[in-house]
């Protein structure tokens, strides 16, 4: 019997459309058309989103990347449902034997003992405050934030203990948090960042399929704005022959409030180049070819350089190009004259578990 390869279809609400074989199998299977409605008969509609529990041995994660802004991380969940496409934290999925594809974005592990964890963390004797960035591997405001409440959980403890933070997201639940948030900013403990990818919904909606759209995200800045919330814009990643309205994303996010920005450009590190690659020959085939072209130029040839120097703005005229354009808009329109500075002077060690404060 000849076999029917059959041709790659998108997901309806993921962003990848196959479950990929991450790098550490030995194995990697093809649909195949065997003329027996096998096809059919595994088609039962879009993949449902699973949350495994996880109980994590510790929550605060630090790094010593001289390219990145913070030292100190939390996530509540790995995996998003999100389902951006070009998300660099997808070949994390492949240490749990689970694909980066649509295993990462229906497969969530939510760290159930988040708040006590982090607890017994802030409260050593030679635990030093510094802002801490929550969800900077994946979204801490995705769907299941609405019934887990981790990442509620979290910020009530960093309220609790007037330890700073801040946090990057794409969706409208931060807005549930104000209470929270708000009193925190007052005393300069907290501040908010929107990603902001592209303002055209059809893009935003291929790119990130369960992300708030662009005109949500833009009424979210606005939100924290009147709330007095120091907030800014993230304009990652920046994809050559895709999001090319740079210029009026800055616009409107000044317009709506933000006052600090920052970009990157597209990183493909793993799972992630062949996951983009299906997804631009899936929805844009015609430019294809010019936009890893691009990236190839931005990446000295390759889809993807690690290099501390380079990795988050590439190098290269293309590089420098885009590096001008936003520098040029965010100098005229007035970001980053300010940004926002942390008190860790507030800081007050959590009581432990069991244990009750003196005075």
């Amino acid at each position: 019997m000849t076999e029917v390869h059959v041709p790659l279809e998108a997901v309806r609400g993921r962003g990848a459309a196959t479950r990929l074989a991450h790098r550490f199998e030995r194995d990697r299977r093809q649909a195949f058309d065997d003329g027996w409605g096998t096809l059919e008969a595994q088609d039962g509609g879009p993949p449902p989103t699973e949350v495994i529990w996880e109980d994590a041995r510790s929550v605060l994660t630090t790094n010593d990347s001289p390219d990145v802004y913070f030292d100190r991380g939390i996530n509540p969940y790995r995996g998003c449902e999100h389902g951006c496409i070009y998300c660099y934290a997808r070949p994390t999925h492949s240490y749990l034997n689970l694909s980066p594809g649509l295993d990462f974005e229906t497969r969530i592990i939510a760290k159930r003992n988040i708040a006590p964890v982090l607890r017994s963390e802030l409260g050593r004797k030679a635990y030093r405050p510094e802002m801490v960035a929550i969800g900077t591997a994946t979204d801490c405001y995705q769907p299941v934030e609405r019934e887990l409440r981790l990442t509620r959980a979290v910020i009530e403890l960093m309220h609790e203990t007037s330890h700073p933070f801040s946090l990057v997201t794409k969706s409208s639940g931060v807005e549930r948090d104000l209470d929270l948030i708000v009193p925190m900013a007052q005393r300069r403990l907290a501040a908010v960042y929107v990603t902001i990818t592209t303002l055209d919904p059809q893009l935003a909606r291929r790119l990130e399929p369960r992300a708030a759209a662009p005109h949500r995200r833009l009424r979210i800045l606005r939100t924290l704005a009147e709330h007095g919330v120091p907030c800014g814009v993230s304009l990652a990643p920046q994809i050559p022959f895709l999001n090319e309205d740079m210029e009026q994303v800055l616009e409107a996010a000044w317009e709506a409030g933000a006052r600090s920005a920052f970009y990157h450009v597209l990183r493909l590190p793993w799972e992630v180049s062949p996951l983009f690659r299906q997804w631009l020959e899936l929805h844009y085939p015609q430019r294809a070819a010019r936009v890893m072209a691009r990236i190839h130029d931005m990446r000295g040839g390759k889809d993807y350089d690690s290099d501390f120097a380079s990795r988050m703005k590439g190098r290269g005229p293309w590089a420098e190009l885009i590096g001008q354009r936003f520098r040029r808009a965010a100098d005229r329109l007035g970001f980053n004259r300010e940004r926002p500075g942390f008190d860790t002077t507030r800081f007050q060690p959590p009581a432990l578990h069991g244990q009750g404060r003196l005075f």
